[in-house]
């Protein structure tokens, strides 16, 4: 992999290119089409490639816990994160209904034991999620995002990495909890009508966010894009 930006040269430690300090952090990381479309026939795998797949295990091994919709697991078909660099953090899946399949690879194909994170639902429903997971309730009717977040590292999860939907997204930023997005940009067309990478999100965020590099590999690019509360720092290790 080789960095175009900010100054040309290879990359030989990836992970020193995605260093983060130490603390609460939220990263999203996202891969879409040149022309903007986040998945081809339903899912992600088509934007992906050999690069896009080291990184996207990288940057999971980076993360306390990693905060996903309800539907991209159905999507996508989530099971638990696996070992990388000797770390499998848990994944937080993000349900207002729990809409969850109890036999799902989310709670039966994982190392470690995942997070629902939901709000107010009738107990014997909440119940059923207990003997599977660990039931995070943050709000009322709707999941208070930046309540989840709090609840999240106050159990030491600190360092989040959100891998979508683009509702989820839209919360975080409307939620002003975003520090940074990994975008990955695949040299394909995909057409259809496939959704943007945030969704739901009313108005614009106003801040810029800055771009800390561009790293390309075959034809895909990796940007890196923090907020100003998110610049790159010293390496938080989970």
């Amino acid at each position: 992999m080789r960095r175009l930006i900010p100054d040309p040269a290879t990359v030989d430690d990836l992970r020193a290119a995605y260093a983060v300090p130490a603390g609460r952090h939220l990263r999203v990381n996202f891969a879409a089409s040149v022309d903007g479309a986040v998945t081809v026939d339903g899912t992600s795998k088509g934007l992906s490639s050999t690069a896009d797949r080291e990184l996207f295990h990288l940057l999971r091994s980076m993360a306390d816990v990693i905060l996903v919709g309800a539907g991209t697991v159905r999507a996508e078909n989530y099971g638990g994160a696996r070992e990388f660099d000797g770390h499998a953090p848990p994944i937080a899946v993000v349900t207002r209904s729990l809409n969850l399949d109890p036999s799902a690879r989310l709670f039966t194909d994982t190392r470690v034991r995942p997070i629902v994170v939901t709000c107010a639902a009738p107990p014997d429903r909440l119940a059923v999620f207990e003997r599977l997971a660990d039931v995070v309730v943050a709000g009322d009717e709707d999941v208070d995002i930046a309540r989840a977040l709090d609840l999240l590292a106050d159990r030491g999860l600190a360092h989040v990495l959100c891998e979508g939907g683009p509702h989820l997204f839209g919360s975080l930023a409307a939620a002003d909890a975003l520090d940074e997005l990994c975008l990955s940009l695949a040299p394909v067309i995909a057409g259809g009508t496939a959704g943007r990478i945030v969704a739901g999100l009313q108005s614009p965020v106003p801040d810029e966010m800055h771009l800390e590099h561009v790293l390309e590999d075959a034809g895909h690019l990796f940007l890196r894009y923090s907020t100003g509360s998110g610049r790159a720092g010293p390496v938080h290790s989970p």
